[in-house]
């Protein structure tokens, strides 16, 4: 069906269940995400599960210029209120994303202090904490409960592959069975639950992707993040592909609208798509070669394609 007067399974007229769409069913406004660096590590970058970090990883590549953990957190969201003015005058509430390495990673007494100053911002109707499933325990979860009985908090799990040969490959330290058992008992828990996955990763095929659509659908997520992989300068990743190209899966940038399509195509159509690429400073990407779209421009393209092929989020879903 041609245009945009059907409505979908998610209550509105856009052929995916966007993230947009759902803050405002949620929040009745628009709320705009602060991401702030509070100083985190992680397990596999001080020597608990491994050193170096994941392969792909440089937080340069999406931390913006505001974040620095030598700033106070109040002073982070004051600065990013400010950044995001002028691109997002509507905005008069905030999300404050807990984005950069491991958010959980730390004792239970120091998670309350740094959550509890964000959430006493002016304006901040909750949190975004970006964590691994490995570094999250009953303690915690009883924590953000109590959070969550008077703030929004939202739990997004790095999870990347349903293949643990590709996790190891990258150096995750985790396995895919790790992350399921996290989401179950952080759903479990009553929180909202979020998963991140990229697409093109080392060893991993395209059928292969595709096939995680059955997969991630079966989990008890509401919002997902997929990126396409970009090869960041810096990374352990920029090497390997170097010398092993035909390890990768680089789309380019028509075909990678048409394989997300195929994908969305079979996932759950409760699931919120919170996006479906990444964006990186071009200085730093060494692959793939997109130009300088920015992510606005790909999702009118990604919706300008789903009206061309007349499909949406879950068509083929069972």
């Amino acid at each position: 069906m041609m245009g945009s007067d059907k409505t979908y399974p998610w209550g509105d007229t856009k052929r995916f269940n966007s993230y947009s769409n759902n803050m405002k069913r949620l929040f009745g406004e628009r709320v705009q995400k602060l991401s702030i660096d509070a100083g985190f590590t992680c397990p596999n970058r001080d020597g608990m599960k491994g050193v170096g970090g994941c392969t792909y990883c440089n937080n340069d590549a999406f931390n913006p210029s505001y974040c620095k953990p030598e700033k106070s957190i109040a002073t982070q969201i004051a600065e990013g209120i400010e950044f995001h003015k002028v691109r997002y005058r509507r905005a008069n509430s905030y999300l404050v994303y807990f984005q950069a390495y491991t958010n959980t990673y730390a004792s239970v007494e120091k998670l309350a202090k740094i959550y509890n100053e964000a959430l006493s911002c002016d304006g901040v109707k909750g949190i975004v904490i970006g964590t691994r499933p490995d570094c999250i325990d009953d303690d915690m979860l009883e924590l953000l409960k109590e959070l969550a009985s008077k703030y929004e908090v939202f739990v997004e799990y790095g999870v990347e592959s349903c293949n643990n040969d590709v996790l190891k490959e990258i150096n995750r330290g985790h396995t895919f069975e790790e992350s399921v058992e996290a989401i179950e008992k952080t759903a479990s828990a009553g929180l909202h639950v979020a998963a991140h996955f990229i697409f093109g990763l080392p060893k991993e095929t395209r059928e292969e992707m595709l096939a995680s659509a059955k997969i991630i659908s079966k989990l008890p997520i509401d919002s997902v993040k997929f990126h396409q992989l970009q090869i960041i300068k810096g990374t352990v990743m920029e090497r390997q592909y170097a010398e092993h190209p035909e390890n990768f899966v680089i789309f380019g940038y028509e075909e990678y609208l048409d394989f997300f399509i195929d994908f969305i195509e079979m996932l759950n159509p409760k699931i919120v798509v919170e996006r479906f690429t990444s964006e990186a400073p071009p200085r730093l990407v060494v692959a793939p070669n997109w130009g300088l779209k920015r992510n606005d421009v790909v999702m009118r393209d990604f919706e300008r394609r789903l009206e061309e092929r007349d499909t949406w989020q879950g068509r083929l879903y069972v």
